[in-house]
């Protein structure tokens, strides 16, 4: 049953300079290596958030306690997605982001697991024999205080604690975590983003929310203003796109194999003025004319500034921009680029 559930892809080797060792991911779950004192942990981990990084350097702690191996299993597309599409949130990061998050955390091992509905029947007792004991022959397993496994979510912690003794392996449950009163989660996370309340967002985070795309033409109508705009297209539908408004951005560059981070604003929505009838990405960098159709650019946001408005007309608009610019332009001289 579970030997079945693969991607026609080997194993990735994910290398940052920051660290000596690389992360090796995993997609071909029936060929993975024989770990060393497994010390692993189960979840979707959207958005890899402080909640999420308690439980990773746990994680890490504990493996270093018995000198073994990180492992985070995650699965891909989210099971909210398979489970009920209709209802299912839009996700905060895509696995390509959530691979890069776990190799800055330093995670040895992280295993992709497609999840689908042959996955989502195993029951409580299927999931942890014939597959974290199986597959893993876990030394240590560590999970979130609200962690739910199997057909119908019906394992828990408790029910690993029960058994773990049996089965040669310690559980660990991480308490919930509270940053000035708002509790950690994806959907508070979520929240913020659609209130434009990115700050709070960020800080839940830890890091700068990121809209991740491809540069494509517009009707270069920011050129005639004086702001000419990079429109993005998303890489992943699924991205959550935060509310509408005006943003204060650093932008990620990649060109030519060489990466760099500008500054700039962004809007999100359907330019009021000029009667527009499609939402939109448009980002303006600061102090840049290049051409950047078609490569990949990230974009960070740091800031809301302002809803979107209708103006009386262009110049009303320039004038609006301008000041923008120089808010943001002062907000941004304080603000160092990050990942």
């Amino acid at each position: 049953m579970i030997s079945n559930l693969s991607y026609q892809q080997d194993v990735v080797l994910v290398i940052s300079s920051k660290f000596a060792r690389a992360m090796q991911v995993h997609f071909q779950i029936d060929q993975l290596p024989s770990f060393r004192n497994a010390v692993l942990t189960i979840g979707s981990f959207d958005g890899v958030h402080a909640g999420h990084q308690s439980i990773l350097e746990s994680l890490k702690k504990n493996a270093e306690a018995v000198q073994g191996e990180t492992i985070v299993i995650t699965f891909h597309p989210h099971p909210r997605r398979i489970l009920n599409n209709v209802d299912a949130p839009s996700i905060l990061t895509s696995l390509e982001e959530r691979i890069e998050r776990f190799q800055l955390i330093g995670i040895d091992h992280l295993v992709v697991v497609p999840f689908d509905h042959v996955f989502a029947e195993l029951s409580a007792e299927e999931y942890v024999s014939k597959f974290l004991i199986d597959l893993f022959h876990p030394k240590i397993i560590v999970v979130g205080f609200d962690h739910r496994f199997g057909k119908d979510r019906k394992g828990d912690f408790a029910y690993l604690k029960k058994i773990s003794s049996a089965n040669g392996f310690e559980a660990i449950e991480i308490s919930e975590k509270i940053i000035e009163a708002s509790r950690v989660s994806s959907t508070h996370i979520r929240t913020f983003l659609l209130n434009g309340e990115i700050e709070q967002a960020n800080q839940l985070l830890t890091y700068p929310y990121q809209l991740h795309g491809i540069v494509i033409e517009g009707d270069k109508l920011g050129r005639t203003l004086g702001y000419p705009t990079a429109n993005l297209s998303m890489v992943d539908s699924d991205k959550l796109i935060p509310s509408s408004g005006v943003y204060a951005v650093l932008v990620k560059l990649f060109k030519n194999d060489v990466i760099r981070w500008e500054k700039g604003m962004m809007n999100i929505g359907y330019r009021p003025t000029v009667n527009g009838k499609e939402r939109r990405i448009e980002v303006h960098i600061f102090n840049f004319d290049e051409d950047i159709y078609h490569q990949q650019m990230k974009v960070s946001l740091i800031r809301h500034t302002r809803k979107e408005m209708k103006f009386a007309g262009l110049d009303a608009l320039i004038n609006q921009l301008n000041k923008d610019k120089k808010e943001i332009s002062e907000m941004l001289s304080l603000v160092n680029p990050s990942i």
